[in-house]
């Protein structure tokens, strides 16, 4: 049985809405957006002051992250979440029966023995559709939407995992919503967790 799963995700996969109901029908605790309310607490930092490092972080390019200084001792806001990040999925991995999304998780884990680590994908008219049910219309057409919103997550993915953000051979599971539906999803995932 795996105590821990991962959810990588496209934009519009559905990805998020997969991971909340694997936890909930295994029982188990769900991490995303928690996990920077959490560090605030801990750090004394402003929540808002957080989210907004983190989506500026995504938002870089790869061009830009080059810029930043990884290796550097002068760390970046940007730096100093995605290590409180990693520390906190090392905690909560520690403790198990979770479900993380993002957040680098899946290589942050890569070496546990007890994570099943996923990744939800569909095709573009899929996930189009969705974005604009959910979100509604913007100026911006969905495609270019869900175009931007993935290369932030894959620079930001890659920059920190020295990976390829989506290559199957990083998961052990991929999944197509669209062609599977998100309950076929849920089932498959949970269906792997529970298995010995």
């Amino acid at each position: 049985m795996k105590s821990i799963i991962t959810v990588s995700r496209e934009f519009g996969s559905g990805g998020r809405s997969i991971a909340k109901e694997v936890a909930k029908k295994l029982g188990y605790e769900y991490f995303d957006v928690e996990m920077i309310e959490r560090i605030a607490q801990t750090s004394g930092l402003d929540p808002e002051v957080m989210e907004n490092a983190e989506e500026f972080s995504a938002r870089k390019s790869l061009f830009g992250y080059a810029f930043i200084g990884r290796g550097t001792k002068e760390t970046s806001m940007e730096n100093y979440l995605w290590n409180k990040q990693r520390d906190m999925i090392l905690e909560l991995a520690e403790k198990g029966n979770c479900v993380i999304v993002g957040r680098c998780a899946d290589y942050v884990l890569r070496d546990s023995e007890n994570a099943l680590h996923v990744f939800v994908h569909a095709d573009m008219d899929y996930r189009a559709k969705r974005i604009v049910r959910l979100y509604g219309e913007t100026n911006e057409t969905p495609e270019k939407r869900l175009t931007d919103k993935d290369k932030m997550r894959k620079a930001n993915y890659e920059y920190y995992t020295d990976r390829e953000w989506g290559l199957a051979q990083n998961y052990d599971l991929t999944l197509n919503s669209g062609k599977l539906g998100q309950e076929r999803c849920v089932d498959i995932i949970c269906g792997l967790a529970m298995a010995e």
